[in-house]
């Protein structure tokens, strides 16, 4: 029978019907083959039976169950999102609509926190600073936060690092102090169970509290236990601005000291005043990658990014948790003197409203507090016109009012420094945005285009309409570069005995619809999305399916 989809192409999909035992499961015919390496494409054939390519190569023929027609199509391997933040918008809705509809089939967790190991006080933290998305915790270790996922049901795959934070609460908790040596060894435990289970390796988020208390040597103690295992450091590191290259000489130390391959979460140069930096990134990475340590870079493809009010915030307020810092930005002394610190530029810790230059640039996206969610969309400047008051005593008085940080986005980078990173031989990407679809509780906030168009955003964008790149080094990018960076087994490629993730998408029609002020949109192009060779994406639709697995890392033990 022929389906067509939204664009009116007739996509043909045969279900074989004989007495006869199929020789695969699906077969995919007439598509253009991206492998994942990065090689010239060629049109061919796709094979899966069961869970695993059985075979790719010049066009071939099998008895199928399922035949795909992919004329004029590319069929590539499942893109990897190096950043998701899933980790609660999967357990609403394990269908990853946003994600999965632009191809993507795993989602990698563990910017800073990750959901395990979790002790009481973190359980009951997350518990009680739940937002709309409510769920109960009935796990521990971040092998049975993952594996809860898979049997749940889930779209795509999931993978997670250790979040250094996670580590550092569950040892020394909110304060601002260094671990003692009962501490650091809690920590570098909490390390080798988590990498025996399947984690990544170790990830950071710097600019906040606690991790901003984390000293250079405590993330070196813990990055080697993670080296034991093969694993990766992973960081948002201390500065994207004022302190950029300081932040990548640090962890280009970390890398070196603990003897760990080492990637940079969303490389950007946060304001104006930082964008003339790029030149020396670079130029850092190259060298010491010409010395031999591994060190590649993820982003995302837009000019602003997107976190809370927290990171506009000096962290010496923050400290304790969020409770303590409410608690303080309640006394009038010191909300004096927190404003003045939001007014000042510096470069001892990360001030993004400074860096955005504007209050014009931030933008309001995410509120705990129904009565609050009006503001949704708005600009700090037209929130702070409402309350007729500064936008920094705005921004307090709504970290107060609701009980959060308040989601926000930024606005402060440089369109033509997106175009030259893209084009970095070790750049992947990462959405560093949740999985989410267009109903239910996801229609009480708001979000970044990025968790809607970030894959569609490269393919369409800066792939076909401005030639940024080719299309193969886009889909190695997506693909094979990220799942070697991770150490993947069978994953990342088209190849014999690979487990069948796989992408059918229309090179000419792909394209991101979301944007800033209106950010969800589903992207469009992708025609068939399988997951562990489950039809997840029948012709631009969701089947219901949940093919999605715990993917583990290299220090995986049985």
């Amino acid at each position: 029978m022929f389906l067509r989809n939204s664009i009116g192409f007739s996509l043909a999909i045969i279900i074989l019907s004989c007495s006869g035992k199929a020789d695969v499961d699906i077969l995919i015919q007439n598509g253009i083959i991206f492998d994942g390496t990065g090689n010239n494409s060629y049109n061919g054939t796709v094979a899966i039976k069961d869970d695993k390519i059985f075979y790719v190569g010049p066009p071939k023929f099998f008895t199928a169950r399922k035949i795909i027609n992919a004329t004029d199509r590319a069929v590539s391997p499942g893109f990897i999102n190096m950043l998701s933040w899933g980790v609660e918008t999967l357990i609403e809705d394990g269908k990853s609509q946003s994600d999965i509809r632009q191809g993507v089939t795993l989602e990698v967790f563990g910017e800073g926190m990750s959901w395990g190991p979790l002790n009481q006080e973190l359980k009951e933290n997350i518990l009680k600073n739940q937002g709309d998305i409510k769920y109960d915790i009935n796990w521990t270790t971040l092998g049975e936060y993952l594996q809860f996922l898979e049997e749940k049901g889930i779209s795509t795959n999931v993978a997670s690092f250790i979040g250094a934070t996670t580590l550092r609460i569950n040892a020394v908790g909110y304060e601002n102090k260094k671990p003692n040596d009962s501490e650091l060894e809690i920590m570098k435990n909490l390390v080798h169970q988590g990498m025996k289970e399947g984690a990544m390796g170790i990830g950071s988020s710097l600019i906040y509290a606690p991790a901003f208390y984390s000293g250079t040597e405590e993330l070196v103690e813990i990055c080697k236990i993670a080296a034991q295992y093969d694993g990766m450091y992973i960081s948002h590191m201390r500065s994207e601005g004022n302190r950029l290259l300081e932040s990548v000489d640090e962890l280009l130390t970390i890398a070196n000291d603990a003897g760990i391959r080492a990637e940079i979460y969303h490389l950007k140069q946060s304001g104006k005043n930082n964008w003339n930096k790029l030149d020396r990134v670079i130029q850092k990475i190259d060298s010491a990658r010409a010395e031999g340590l591994k060190i590649t870079t993820d982003m995302y493809t837009y000019i602003a990014g997107a976190t809370g009010l927290d990171a506009s915030m000096p962290p010496w307020v923050q400290e304790g948790g969020l409770d303590k810092w409410i608690e303080r930005l309640k006394n009038p002394k010191i909300k004096k003197r927190v404003i003045k610190e939001m007014k000042t530029d510096t470069d001892k810790w990360e001030n993004l409203m400074r860096a955005a230059n504007s209050s014009d640039k931030l933008m309001l996206v995410g509120f705990k507090n129904d009565s609050l969610k009006y503001l949704t969309g708005k600009t700090l400047t037209e929130a702070s016109k409402i309350y007729g008051k500064s936008p920094e005593e705005t921004a307090i008085d709504l970290v107060i009012k609701d009980g959060s940080r308040v989601g926000t986005v930024y606005f402060l980078m440089d369109e033509k420094n997106v175009k030259r990173q893209i084009k970095l031989p070790y750049m992947s990407f990462g959405s560093d945005a949740g999985t989410m679809a267009l109903e239910g509780v996801f229609l009480k906030s708001s979000t970044h285009p990025r968790a809607f168009g970030n894959f569609a955003r490269l393919l369409g964008k800066y792939v076909r309409d401005e030639k940024v790149i080719t299309l193969e080094d886009a889909i190695y990018k997506l693909t094979g570069l990220p799942a070697s960076n991770l150490k993947l087994k069978k994953r990342g490629y088209l190849k014999k005995g690979f487990y069948a993730d796989i992408v059918v998408f229309n090179p000419k029609t792909i394209n991101d619809f979301a944007t800033f002020e209106k950010p969800m949109q589903y992207a469009s192009g992708v025609n068939h999305v399988l997951v562990n060779g489950t039809h997840v994406i029948d012709n631009g639709n969701h089947t219901g399916s949940y093919g999605g697995r715990f993917v583990k890392g290299p220090g995986y033990q049985n």
